[in-house]
């Protein structure tokens, strides 16, 4: 499965962390400041320094978490509550994804949301390129039922030696944007 037409799901190869930060607080803010909850699903130092960026840019985070305006999630438990024996379970992924997305959305209609994700990557520096090329396309197939931007983001040290192997290739085909590092 390829990217739905009109949903952008970009993937950011990002040389430091603080250039992430920078890159997702750039995407909330943008989605937060047009009323457009967002939900972060990161490591916790990701989300610290992320959350730092929001806040050098003028956002109230504080704010923002207390309304449920702007939600953060674990990335690694996230995972846990999807992944069985290595392998990305359809109906656990949405199942959870989904209510997730649905909270941010309770009492808003339309609701277009913003949506940064690293278990992708989390996946990929594990050694399970198949599941996080898995993810990517129930992500995009996700979208058929909620209306999304989602940002990924992927290391790009992990991919130097990586970039002939063609799963490198089906994590680029499974979005719309490829942002360089």
């Amino acid at each position: 499965m390829s990217v739905p037409e009109n949903h952008y799901h970009a993937v950011q190869f990002y040389k430091d962390d603080a250039s992430l930060a920078r890159t997702v607080a750039r995407f909330f803010e943008e989605g937060l400041r047009a009323g457009e909850p967002a939900v972060m699903i990161a490591t916790p130092t990701h989300t610290k320094a992320i959350l730092r960026a929001l806040s050098e840019s003028g956002c109230n985070v504080r704010s923002l978490c207390r309304t449920g305006q702007l939600q953060t999630l674990d990335a690694d438990k996230l995972l846990a509550l999807f992944m069985v024996g290595g392998t990305v379970d359809e109906v656990l992924f949405k199942s959870n994804v989904g209510v997730v997305i649905e909270r941010l959305c309770q009492d808003r209609k339309p609701c277009p949301i913003r949506a940064y994700g690293e278990m992708v990557d989390l996946l990929w520096q594990r050694g399970n390129a198949d599941a996080a090329i898995r993810l990517e396309i129930l992500w995009n197939q996700l979208a058929s039922n909620y209306e999304f931007s989602l940002l990924c983001g992927y290391a790009v040290g992990q991919f130097y030696k990586e970039t002939r192997d063609p799963r490198y290739a089906d994590i680029c085909a499974q979005h719309s944007d490829v942002l360089p590092a």
